[in-house]
């Protein structure tokens, strides 16, 4: 997911996002662990979303509170 269509979102939406992308991080270690993952590439693809999300939400709650 890009940065650009995170921030055309609002906070809740990016809140369900992240619970969105923390279930499917869970799902992929899952499946790392019982072996049934082929592309180990995708941990990392999002982790990083993972982490872009929050970033994003963290900027638009310093925002809200200014």
């Amino acid at each position: 997911m890009k940065a650009s269509e995170l921030r055309a979102k609002d906070i809740p939406a990016l809140e369900k996002e992240i619970t969105d992308l923390l279930k499917a991080h869970f799902g992929l270690r899952m499946q790392k662990a019982t072996q049934q993952l082929g592309n180990t590439a995708q941990l990392g693809n999002v982790k990083r979303d993972i982490a872009r999300a929050k970033t994003i939400l963290a900027q638009k709650k310093k925002e809200a509170a200014q």
